[in-house]
């Protein structure tokens, strides 16, 4: 009998059955979109398409942004080929606090907490400073997951609820 040990496997998962990328035709990818390039998930920027010869494939130019380092990555491919997509999940909490270690203190809208995003770095960290230290409003922050990352990309006050 095998030993049952080796066959004890913990596996953490965002989601029951996810994956963290989808498979999709080149061809079948659009602006805006996203795509993982050199293994990093990027939103695309720009796309275009060059025929080749005569028994050449027609083959696609991507430039894409890393959605958590804004770094510019860019990729040739046969546009019958697949590439990896992303699989990005946005999603909205509200601020309950800015901690000294530059950390958020979030809540869903099911009231868990969330203690694990680092407040950005730039425009979108300047964003949620001045509209929750400064302007003391009720903000709401946009957390991008994708790939085991995540980023907050965005803030927004939040809506009065009556």
């Amino acid at each position: 009998m095998a030993d049952d040990a080796q066959h004890d496997h913990q596996f953490e998962s965002a989601d029951a059955g996810a994956s963290l990328t989808f498979p999709m035709q080149c061809s079948a990818l659009r602006k805006n979109g996203f795509v993982v390039i050199k293994n990093r998930p990027c939103k695309i920027v720009e796309m275009s398409t060059s025929k080749t010869g005569k028994h050449g494939h027609a083959k696609v130019h991507l430039t894409a942004i890393d959605i958590f380092t804004g770094k510019k990555l860019e990729d040739l491919c046969p546009s019958t080929h697949n590439m990896d997509v992303p699989n990005v999940k946005r999603q909205e909490y509200q601020l309950l606090d800015v901690t000294d270690d530059g950390f958020l203190s979030l809540m869903s809208d099911d009231g868990a907490t969330k203690d694990d995003v680092k407040l950005p770095e730039g425009e979108v960290g300047d964003k949620i400073n001045k509209l929750f230290r400064e302007d003391e409003k009720d903000t709401n922050v946009i957390v991008l997951t994708a790939m085991g990352e995540e980023a907050a990309v965005d803030a927004k006050e939040a809506p009065k609820t009556g």
